[in-house]
């Protein structure tokens, strides 16, 4: 049996351990008739989840239990298919335990990344070199999204196609969708975008800049995710909003007091219009929306052009600013801006 045993392991390059146990029941079959039994074939099992750690092909293994079987004396062809198919099975198991272990750890790379806890050695390992900048594009969908969603699977698969492993990152993240792509690699984010939209009826989209370091992802995901957040309390009808069109707005938030002064004093005179000052805001957005073209802003309102004249009239009369004069214009939008992020007229100013 040692002779056979060694020829089998050079013709085929399985080691000898990982076939003992098969030689042996091999041998019992040709004496004795007998099928391999419920511990031959746990222990056969074994050695194909083992030959599965190694990284030896199971077509490797497979010719190594043909090859056994033209060596040994006698027809046992029926024990070469229950001990193949034991084989086989260890094997699969082996490998989907490997795979579930590396998704349980891909899931907790991920929530390390996007909180700056992820070391360069094992980013490396899911293809990022953080030295690199990156950048997050993510994806808000109608509903919370799970690590288990196929959609994920499936984008990613199509994303690593075209621009390889090395370069992608699809996951979720407090139930929003994210792909952290080189900077260097801008159509990623828009291929993304592409595949979302052909999967999801309502979603809208944010997209960080470019950052480099451990640090850069998470504040570009972070970029990301406040663009979407804005465009939700602003009501921005574009369904991609880029961080890098909206910096105005962080600016404005950090000193709360200055902006809620200018809400105050240029537009709170508004609130004497008929009506309240809704309407005479709306205005003021669609003229801005639209370059200041008022034929462009009646359209976006379903109002007719006279009706924008009367009404940007009534705006500089009641608080003495033209959307015509370019300062003034200036303030006036700063102004709008500034009302929308405190909610107002909604909420009463602080």
């Amino acid at each position: 049996m040692d002779d056979v045993l060694a020829r089998v392991s050079e013709a085929t390059g399985v080691p000898a351990d990982l076939l003992g146990g098969y030689l042996s029941v091999l041998a019992a079959t040709v004496a004795t008739g007998r099928l391999p039994g419920r511990a031959e074939v746990d222990d056969l099992r074994a050695c194909g989840a083992l030959a599965a750690e190694r990284g030896i092909p199971l077509r490797a293994l497979a010719d190594a239990c043909l090859h056994a079987a033209e060596l040994t004396e006698g027809g046992a062809f029926s024990a070469v298919r229950r001990s193949m198919a034991a084989f086989a099975e260890g094997y699969e198991e082996a490998q989907l335990t490997a795979i579930r272990k590396e998704e349980d750890g891909r899931r907790e790379f991920v929530a390390d990344l996007l909180q700056g806890r992820a070391d360069a050695r094992r980013a490396e390992h899911f293809g990022l070199r953080l030295a690199e900048a990156y950048m997050a594009t993510v994806v808000k969908a109608d509903r919370p999204l799970t690590g288990g969603d196929p959609l994920i699977r499936r984008i990613e698969q199509a994303l690593i196609a075209r621009f390889g492993s090395h370069n992608i990152l699809v996951a979720v993240r407090d139930g929003l969708l994210v792909c952290v792509s080189p900077g260097s690699l801008g159509a990623a984010g828009g291929e993304f975008v592409h595949h979302v939209r052909a999967a999801l009826t309502t979603w809208r989209a944010g997209v960080g800049r470019p950052h480099s370091g451990p640090g850069g992802i998470v504040t570009s995901y972070q970029e990301a995710a406040g663009a979407i957040e804005l465009g939700e309390r602003l009501g921005l009808r574009p369904q991609v909003l880029k961080a890098a069109d909206l910096l105005v707005f962080p600016v404005l938030l950090r000193d709360r007091t200055a902006i809620v002064d200018l809400v105050d004093t240029v537009l709170a005179p508004l609130t004497q219009a008929r009506g309240g000052p809704e309407a005479l805001l709306e205005t003021l957005e669609a003229v801005f929306a639209s370059q200041g073209n008022h034929t462009a802003a009646a359209r976006r309102l379903g109002i007719s052009t006279r009706t924008i004249t009367y009404r940007l009239e009534r705006i500089r009369r009641l608080t003495g600013f033209s959307p015509t004069d370019p300062t003034q214009r200036f303030t006036l939008e700063t102004a709008v801006l500034g009302a929308r992020l405190l909610e107002w007229p909604e909420q009463p100013l602080p």
